[in-house]
């Protein structure tokens, strides 16, 4: 681990005194950083890294003790520890040094023993202050964070692992040689007979995520069931405390220097190599990270519980709708995933992607107000019943209604027989005022309508489907279609083939 060299401040304006104090002070290691008045003394504060400071009473101008409270008084420097040298003994001056915030006395002349023991003692108090702090710090942070992310939670967009990753990216390291946080963090995830176990490495600013294998007996990893597991091992110790831990870490290019781990029975958090050495402290901001993803985890199994009834929903409303058409509720699933195919390849979002896929499923609803037997006749339609039948268009998008859940399922079921050329309906909208949701299920659904057959025509196989779709056939035509949509569907039209043969094979 790296270990910073203190550096004491020693202010004095007797050169002799700071000549004693160096002599004293540099063989043992420290590195003493020397001024001869207050301003100076407050400059060095300012500028300089200091950990200590040896302050002496009486100096010219301003007084050790004003010295004293304006360092004490600066948000950033109130932790340096201040030891007032002074030959003024009595208790007077000793309660000013106290008001003013010193932290120990020091009367000269000083005995080079009290004054390293007082240095080493204050030193450890204010390491132990400065983790403490630290500590609060991260916490505070994460609970800040925690409280953002509930803040603006959005089921749609909720993903755990991204939220987990945000998470560590609290904790991990930022920069080089910043002590408070680990190098490596690693998590485990147990669910049922899996475990899923994560790297994460600091990247610059950033941490990056990777897979990771980690063969670990339960008892090594998890804590019985119902309890929690706090662990910390440093360079001295970690290797007999965590032997099997410490050779898993060492397979996967790990070499630990020390570790913290915060475990439950089914989450483990093990952040590794700090450059400096562990406590319980930072075992404890562990337990909020792992506090937080469990709660995070919950919350993704409730999503995902809620997104399987809102998808079954979506596909029993579908199906109650084709119960009179011609088509199956086949062909409900088949046009979502055709929309689906053409999203990915005309670079949508995944977002994007999931939503077409499957509220297009309801492309049809408004087809529940059609009669049947305008729906199950085998002639031609009268031109009545012809625009009774483009009405399902408008009829789908108010049963749908105006929840922003079901936004993009309102706009397909609206535009999904509207034309690029113009000529489609029920508005008449031309190219990019078909929304492109529209534009993508217009041509999934003529794919679908071409393979299945109708009273006025049989099922065609896909080469034909695909020529019509081209080069048209009087009926069908390509300038019906967006441009953009129709190269995508060229380029990835064996897949729309594939889909349709697995469906009317299971």
């Amino acid at each position: 681990m790296n270990q910073s060299v203190t550096r004491v401040l020693c202010v004095d304006d007797e050169p002799l005194n700071l000549s004693l104090l160096e002599a004293m002070l540099s063989p043992r290691g420290y590195d003493v950083v020397m001024a001869e008045n207050g301003p100076e003394a407050l400059e060095k504060i300012r500028t300089e890294a200091i950990d200590i400071c040896l302050l002496d009473v009486m100096l010219p101008g301003m007084d050790g003790f004003e010295v004293c409270r304006r360092i004490k008084s600066d948000t950033e420097k109130d932790t340096v520890p201040v030891i007032m040298i002074t030959a003024l003994a009595d208790m007077k001056n000793r309660i000013r040094g106290i008001e003013a915030g010193a932290e120990d006395f020091i009367t000269k002349p000083f005995n080079a023993s009290e004054v390293l023991a007082r240095i080493k003692m204050l030193l450890h108090v204010k390491t132990l202050n400065d983790r403490l702090n630290s500590a609060y710090q991260n916490i505070a942070r994460l609970s800040a964070f925690g409280e953002q992310i509930i803040r603006n939670f959005d089921p749609v967009d909720f993903v755990f692992l991204e939220k987990i990753d945000s998470i560590v990216h609290q904790i991990i390291r930022k920069k080089s040689g910043f002590a408070d946080s680990p190098q490596i963090v690693v998590i485990g995830m147990a669910d049922q007979a899996e475990c899923q176990w994560l790297r994460y490495d600091c990247v610059g600013t950033d941490s990056k995520r990777s897979p990771m294998t980690m063969n670990l007996g339960n008892t090594s990893a998890f804590a019985a069931a119902g309890s929690q597991v706090m662990t910390f091992h440093n360079e001295a110790d970690v290797h007999m405390a965590a032997v099997e831990l410490v050779a898993e870490c060492n397979k996967n290019d790990i070499t630990v220097t020390n570790m913290v781990r915060y475990a439950t029975d089914s989450f483990c958090i093990i952040a590794l190599n700090y450059d400096r050495e562990v406590t319980t402290y930072d075992a404890t901001v562990l337990s909020s990270v792992v506090m937080q993803s469990l709660f995070l985890r919950s919350l993704a199994l409730q999503v995902k519980d809620t997104e399987s009834a809102f998808e079954y929903t979506v596909f029993a409303l579908a199906r109650a709708s084709e119960a009179n058409d011609e088509d199956t509720g086949d062909h409900i699933l088949r046009v979502g995933n055709y929309c689906g195919l053409l999203a990915r390849q005309l670079n949508m979002t995944d977002k994007f992607i999931m939503g077409i896929r499957i509220q297009a499923a309801l492309h049809d609803v408004g087809k529940i107000h059609i009669a049947p037997a305008i729906l199950k006749k085998t002639g031609k339609l009268t031109d009545d019943e012809w625009r009774e039948m483009k009405m399902h268009t408008l009829h789908g998008s108010k049963i749908i209604g105006g929840h922003h859940r079901m936004s993009m399922a309102d706009r397909i079921a609206l535009s999904h027989h509207e034309r690029y050329d113009g000529s489609g309906y029920p508005h008449g909208l031309t190219g990019r005022q078909i929304p492109i949701e529209g534009r993508i299920m217009n041509l999934a659904d003529q794919y679908d309508a071409l393979r299945n057959a109708r009273c006025y025509k049989p099922a065609f196989d896909h080469d034909t489907t695909c020529r019509i779709i081209i080069e048209g056939d009087g009926r069908t035509l390509p300038h019906h279609f967006d441009p953009e949509v129709l190269t995508a569907f060229k380029d990835i039209q064996t897949r729309f083939a594939d889909v349709f043969e697995t469906s009317n094979s299971s």
